[in-house]
């Protein structure tokens, strides 16, 4: 049976390191197979709004438009409904296939058997 990670960001383009590195533990897991949840929560949603992913830079470090869009075709993309709420962001301001939800369902992903989660 695949384990699963759920990996939580709560960082964004003032923490780039940070970013960067839960976007690349993110990519990597899906391409080795293992079933992958990245939640972004704070100013980290803002890398589910189309064009934000793309302007980011981080030197010596993969395109992070690249690593979004190897977990979207691989994985699941959630953002923190309180979060979006602040940032008046509704599913339709998000890339196609990224979903909005709360504490209960990340709640749920987390207790589950064979999980792994990790907090950027």
């Amino acid at each position: 049976m695949p384990r699963t990670l759920v990996i939580k960001l709560t960082a964004g383009a003032d923490e780039p390191e940070r970013a960067n590195q839960a976007f690349t533990v993110a990519a990597t897991a899906v391409a080795s197979g293992a079933t992958v949840s990245l939640w972004l929560t704070g100013e980290a949603v803002w890398f589910a709004v189309p064009g934000r992913a793309e302007s980011f830079d981080l030197p010596h470090a993969a395109p992070l438009a690249d690593l979004l869009t190897a977990v979207l075709e691989g994985g699941q993309l959630t953002v923190c409904t309180q979060c979006a709420k602040r940032r008046a962001l509704t599913e339709s301001d998000l890339r196609e296939g990224t979903r909005i939800a709360g504490s209960p369902a990340f709640t749920e992903e987390i207790l589950t058997d064979n999980t792994q989660a990790i907090v950027y």
